[in-house]
């Protein structure tokens, strides 16, 4: 696991990752739910888990649930936040889970981190006939004002971080010639945070816990100003965007 992106090592921090991440909308849980037929007797299994963001809801559709991840510190925070359900360490290249022996694959907001062509083979191994996968990411949504001036926070920063927004997911599945069916599917989604929740947030992005502790201070502290004299809580709005690739 050593070939990671630099980057990931901001992951490190999972408590901030835990507090400062938004969850995902009920409603693309229930159509994920739905259209990979997760119930009782199947099994799906949560790739690049991080702290259980997702994981956590899968559980109630009483599928088996598998979380893989590959950094200890996120898999620690999953194992307190999500008990019961079984965590291994392993990337998207390299699934430690034998062939055919699960009926989904889901990755929320990580997929843009594989290296895609062995992810994309190895997803297909471990998938059994008529499985599926499905791709999560929520979208900061720049029509609000408030993630507008976190861009300008955030933009100089990036450097050559993988971006999700730099590909066309729905046509890389399409592309892929794994799925008989592709598509796409929108969810309005909002996350209220205070000022130490935004802060978090913030934090919580790879290249910023990435930074020297004497930059990442700084950046808190822009984020911090940004905050003052707002009300609280604050609301932030996302896009969740879901993308469904099944097998026949």
């Amino acid at each position: 696991m050593s070939d990671l992106h630099p980057a990931t090592r901001g992951f490190a921090a999972a408590d901030v990752y835990e507090r400062g991440r938004p969850g995902y909308p009920q409603a693309a849980i229930d159509y994920l739910v739905e259209i990979l037929s997760l119930h009782v007797g199947r099994t799906v299994l949560d790739l690049a888990a991080g702290t259980g963001k997702l994981t956590r809801l899968l559980v109630p559709s009483g599928a088996d649930v598998i979380a893989v991840e590959p950094l200890p510190e996120m898999r620690a925070e999953l194992e307190r936040r999500v008990p019961g359900v079984t965590v291994l360490p392993g990337t998207a290249e390299s699934i430690p889970v034998g062939d055919a022996c699960v009926d989904a694959v889901t990755v929320g907001s990580a997929f843009h981190w594989f290296d895609r062509e062995p992810a994309f083979r190895e997803i297909r191994r471990v998938l059994t006939p008529r499985g599926g996968l499905a791709l999560l990411w929520n979208a900061r949504d720049e029509r609000d004002e408030v993630h507008r001036v976190l861009s300008e926070v955030l933009g100089p920063l990036r450097g050559d971080t993988p971006d999700r927004r730099r590909s066309d997911w729905k046509a890389l599945l399409v592309e892929s010639g794994l799925f008989e069916h592709v598509e796409r599917r929108l969810f309005a989604h909002e996350q209220l945070v205070d000022e130490d929740g935004l802060v978090a947030r913030v934090l919580s992005v790879s290249f910023v816990g990435a930074l020297p502790d004497s930059e990442r201070r700084d950046v808190a502290e822009r984020v911090r100003t940004i905050a003052h004299g707002r009300k609280q809580p604050i609301r932030l709005s996302y896009m969740t965007e879901v993308y469904v690739g099944l097998t026949t």
